[in-house]
């Protein structure tokens, strides 16, 4: 079974790629039976959806750019959890962000692919509290869509999902309190996907 997760940060090895590298390290600490892997959107071209209706016919998107090279990562049966990071940008998701879950719309156009797959979203804001939860929430609501099942990070704050301060004054690691919701997400993501796909 394998775990992906998606760094939806414009910037490439920032606070978010931190954040999440941290959350997937505690599956690969923890739990070593599990395969993972980060996709980093970051130098992407990745562009919205154009709601053209190519993807109802088949598991392929008409435009030409990066989407098509995850898309065999993505539509591995061996998939059993996603987790999803992204910074916090206007109080909401990045772009990068939102375009990739539109376009993720062909796996439920061909058959619900997404179903059961566990899904797990951590958000890193400027501030301590500076829209994270708003944010994991409009991630999740696509989520819901996909027929996936969410999760928080579990005991014992069990939040909507892992919580990053990028302005930390001392840095993001040591964001103590940010660190141990990413990597109780990343526990619980491994420990319910394992009970349903394990």
């Amino acid at each position: 079974m394998k775990i992906i997760g998606i760094s939806c940060s414009p910037r490439k090895g920032k606070t978010t790629r931190t954040s999440l590298d941290n959350c997937i390290r505690a599956i690969t600490e923890n739990f070593p039976e599990i395969q993972t892997e980060i996709i980093d959107l970051a130098g992407m071209d990745l562009r919205g959806c154009i709601a053209c209706g190519h993807c109802m016919k088949d598991l392929e998107c008409s435009q030409k750019d990066d989407f098509n090279d995850l898309i065999p990562i993505l539509k591995d049966p061996g998939l059993g959890g996603l987790i999803i990071a992204t910074p916090v940008y206007l109080g909401t998701m990045s772009s990068q962000c939102k375009a990739f879950l539109d376009r993720t719309v062909m796996f439920r156009r061909n058959g619900f692919l997404f179903r059961d797959i566990v899904g797990g979203v951590m958000a890193v804001g400027g501030v301590r509290n500076g829209g994270q939860e708003i944010s994991i929430q409009h991630v999740q609501s696509a989520m819901l869509v996909h027929d996936m099942i969410l999760v928080g990070d579990g005991k014992p704050g069990a939040h909507f999902g892992g919580t990053m301060w990028s302005g930390h004054p001392d840095g993001i690691e040591k964001d103590d309190p940010g660190l141990k919701t990413v990597e109780s997400l990343g526990k619980r993501v491994a420990q319910v996907a394992l009970k349903i796909h394990g």
